[in-house]
């Protein structure tokens, strides 16, 4: 199996080693699937990286948009008495 590897902060890592890992936060998993958008766009991927590249970028974009979700729930805003109150939809 051909290791392909992502750039991140000088030093490379490959792609597989991370595919199993769970993103500590938001920032950490954008930061990995920006990463790995631009490698797809700027190389030739063999088949299977390219294939494991986008299922490591499906998972990290479901856990983006979980995270986003969640804060946009835990959104207070300040009454007209300078109270926070829990944000709710307008839905």
């Amino acid at each position: 199996m051909t290791t392909t590897t992502a750039k991140s902060s000088n030093r490379e890592q490959p792609l597989n080693a991370q595919a199993g890992k769970i993103p500590l936060n938001f920032e950490q998993a954008y930061t990995e699937l920006e990463q790995i958008v631009t490698q797809m766009e700027s190389t030739q991927l063999p088949l299977d990286a390219t294939l494991a590249a986008y299922q490591r970028g499906n998972g990290l974009l479901q856990f983006c948009q979980q995270s986003l979700l969640a804060a946009e729930q835990q959104v207070q805003i300040l009454n007209e008495r300078n109270q926070l109150l829990h944000y709710t939809s307008q839905d």
